[in-house]
């Protein structure tokens, strides 16, 4: 783990909701529910090296 606990990389796709499925189907794991903010959707998951990442997408 490279942040030392927060969000160090950010994923920005078109399509947040299929991209969530698709993740949560493969196994990937979240530290939460989506959520709406002023700059769109986001949900935070974490990587096989323990790293947190940031799933952007559009409202």
């Amino acid at each position: 783990n490279q942040t030392g606990g927060r969000v160090g990389f950010f994923l920005q796709v078109d399509d947040f909701d299929a991209q969530y499925r698709r993740m949560v189907e493969a196994g990937v794991e979240f530290l939460g529910e989506p959520r709406s903010e002023p700059y769109g959707r986001v949900v935070v998951f974490r990587d096989v090296a323990g790293n947190r990442w940031d799933l952007l997408g559009p409202r």
